[in-house]
């Protein structure tokens, strides 16, 4: 998902994004599912506005091709295991250096050394080996976060990468050659915890509270459901205590006073904000905790977020193209650019735009037949 992620948000920004797929499957994330419709969740959420040009690279006509792409292109993202472009002398330092203007950019699991060199990086995987899963889930049992972390971690800095790069190049000409790895981008998310833990501190899973703010999470009011709390400063916790509980006690009781006695004796004091807050219905803990400015959300369940008021109200979801001639409403790029207009896109079919990526190339109507009776495209 990580080059998929950031080369689609290259797209959104306006670059003619050429994906090169596998002739025949294309990319295996194309087979996931196919609840969108007919086509897989996570293939289109990651593939509108991308060109898709299928290739064999192994092949002497499709490693022409491919370069031939190379030289006209401004950037280069690749996201296979370290060595494997290199062999085909498309690895970024390789490009690099025949191209010195062109940002070519490898993302890979670990790092292009290091003893986890050649190890396979799924989400999970570098999500353990980073300390993620030891940090989620509840004191009883760790999980997995549900968001595919490393995946987008790694995506974005790559984005953010060839972002700065482009500017440079604009100044001074050069291109890059970058190195994103999700173990590198999920250990920077970490890096709050793992100092934490080095000097002493040692945080513990809390579900979904949090380690290391209280109050921060879930709490039950009436009806059997919960709101969200999430108290960040000593001037929101005299509200809360004020205003919303009617506890005012809780405000000045020395075991409460400040965060870090509010973490140690979490479990004296959330029972009693339970205690309080069940008073109430969630339209009415609302109702209080807005009058007294106090942060504060509902538990969504994921079906009902892309109707959620903000998306709608907002107009956040727009009508996007989809294999087979079937269209659904995704979210809206989330940059929000003023004057940066989103016009609708389409997630492409298999080799969509093999043949006009190939005569764009320079290549004839005859070398394009050619190619396809060889299998290089």
């Amino acid at each position: 998902m990580a080059a998929p992620l950031c080369t689609r948000h290259l797209a959104d920004l306006g670059a003619d994004v050429v994906k090169i797929e596998r002739i025949g499957e294309g990319d295996f994330a194309r087979g996931y599912d196919s609840a969108v419709k007919g086509t897989a969740t996570w293939f289109a959420w990651l593939n509108r506005r991308k060109r898709s040009l299928t290739l064999d690279v192994k092949q002497p006509q499709g490693r022409e091709i491919a370069e031939r792409l190379v030289a006209g292109a401004d950037v280069v993202v690749q996201n296979f295991a370290p060595g494997a472009f290199d062999r085909l002398e498309l690895g970024v330092g390789q490009l690099h250096e025949r191209y010195p203007a062109l940002i070519a950019v490898s993302i890979t699991g670990y790092g292009e050394d290091g003893p986890y060199r050649d190890r396979r990086a799924y989400d999970l995987l570098v999500q353990a080996e980073t300390g993620v899963v030891s940090m989620t889930g509840t004191p009883e049992e760790p999980a997995r976060a549900g968001v595919s972390v490393a995946d987008i971690a790694g995506g974005m800095y790559a984005f953010s990468s060839i972002l700065a790069a482009l500017y440079r190049r604009r100044d001074t000409g050069e291109g890059a050659a970058i190195r994103v790895s999700l173990f590198d981008s999920l250990m920077e998310w970490m890096s709050p915890f793992a100092l934490m833990a080095t000097h002493g501190a040692h945080p513990q899973r809390a579900g979904a509270r949090h380690t290391s703010i209280v109050p921060y999470g879930p709490f039950a009011v009436a009806g059997n459901k919960e709101i969200m709390l999430a108290v960040q400063n000593e001037r929101e916790w005299v509200r809360l205590c004020e205003q919303v509980l009617d506890r005012p006690d809780l405000a000045t009781d020395p075991r409460f006073t400040g965060n870090e006695k509010r973490l140690t004796n979490r479990l004296e004091l959330e029972p009693q904000i339970d205690a309080a807050l069940m008073r109430f219905s969630i339209e009415e803990a609302e109702a209080r905790l807005e009058a007294a400015q106090v942060p504060y959300g509902r538990m969504n369940d994921v079906s009902d977020v892309l109707q959620h008021p903000q998306v709608l109200s907002r107009g956040r979801l727009i009508e996007t193209g989809l294999p087979g001639g079937q269209s659904a409403g995704l979210l809206r790029m989330p940059f929000n650019i003023e004057g940066l207009d989103e016009a609708p896109a389409a997630v492409p079919e298999v080799g969509q735009h093999t043949d006009a990526v190939l005569a764009e190339l320079g290549y004839g109507a005859a070398e394009i037949a050619a190619f396809r009776e060889a299998g290089a495209v």
